[in-house]
């Protein structure tokens, strides 16, 4: 799976003028969504436990002992500085992060077909397979272009549903590959798999969302992503898929999964309310290597109420401000 430097996508206040809930609306959609139930409230998502807490995305790992590659980990990947990989407004045209949709238990099933394209191959042989319910009328990540991840919770059965390099076509979504998430377990993949994501984790649980920041907790890993020549062909726990990354040095190990954690030594007095709540979640639950991108690119989710001159401040953080947590079993090839 590949990741760009910027990916843009519809913004989800496009969909905040449709529906609020549940009704009928045969007239208006394809004949096979008979029923779109979009929430426009976003904040209901924070009502859902993601996960249980002793799930490890959800784990406190401030107090984790550093692993022993960590300084010449750090090395490796230079002097880079972290970015936010999402924000408000427009670039060139586009919103970027990763979008997501609420959805409630009416929304019609809509038929997936999992295929390859000139982007990317099939991986319907680790994807769960379809209907999902996803409405045909759901944010694609990139306006359908790079990644084109596209997610969806059923707040009401607490189910996450994420497809990857994604696009509609006659009634139905088609894609490379997809996972489903129950939320109310800690569910995984089975070993070896993938899902929407590279590592095989689920994607929209490592955004950083707007109203969580607003809510003044993060209590999460967060999602990003390194280039290909620093990614080992390996995966480490939480992850259980790998991607071919071609760093074949045995002394800097940095598999899908790795998780890094900005020090605790480092002072987040001088930034802003919103900045201190993701920089906090930073060094209490860190950062899990997801994909391949850009080199130190962070994940969240699109919204037009993110500022981004305030987002921009954390680029004055670089990886020397960080460390890696200690890495259990590495499964290579």
């Amino acid at each position: 799976m590949l990741s760009l430097n910027h990916k843009f996508i519809w913004t989800l206040g496009l969909h905040f003028l449709l529906l609020t809930g549940c009704s009928d609306n045969t007239t208006d959609n394809p004949p096979v969504e008979t029923n779109t139930c979009i929430v426009t409230d976003l904040t209901k998502l924070e009502d859902i436990a993601i996960f249980p807490s002793d799930n490890p995305l959800n784990k406190n790992i401030a107090a984790e002992p550093t692993d022993t590659h960590s300084d010449a980990i750090m090395a490796l990947i230079g002097s880079h500085s972290i970015h936010p990989d999402f924000g408000s407004g427009l670039y060139e045209g586009r919103h970027f992060g990763i979008p997501f949709i609420l959805v409630c238990n009416n929304q019609s099933l809509i038929p997936v077909i999992f295929r390859g394209n000139d982007y990317d191959d099939n991986y319907g042989n680790e994807s769960d397979a379809g209907p999902y319910p996803i409405p045909l009328t759901a944010p694609i990540e990139g306006d359908g272009s790079d990644d084109s991840h596209v997610l969806a919770v059923d707040v009401d059965n607490k189910v996450l549903y994420e497809l990857y390099n994604a696009n509609v076509s006659n009634n139905s979504w088609e894609a490379s590959s997809g996972a489903v998430w129950d939320l109310k377990v800690n569910d995984t993949r089975p070993d070896g798999w993938t899902s929407a994501d590279a590592a095989g984790l689920p994607i929209l649980p490592l955004l950083v969302r707007y109203e969580e920041v607003k809510k003044g907790t993060i209590d999460h890993a967060i999602r990003f992503t390194l280039s290909k020549s620093k990614v080992s062909r390996a995966y480490t726990a939480p992850a259980n898929h790998l991607v071919s990354g071609t760093n074949n040095h045995p002394a800097t190990p940095v598999p899908m999964g790795i998780r890094m954690r900005l020090k605790g030594s480092f002072d987040i007095s001088g930034f802003s309310t919103d900045n201190k709540v993701i920089l906090t979640a930073m060094k209490n639950y860190g950062l899990i290597l997801c994909d391949i991108g850009s080199d130190f690119f962070f994940s969240g989710a699109t919204d037009d109420r993110w500022d981004n001159d305030d987002l921009n401040q954390l680029k004055n953080l670089n990886a020397t401000d960080f460390e890696v947590v200690q890495m259990g079993d590495i499964t290579y090839p």
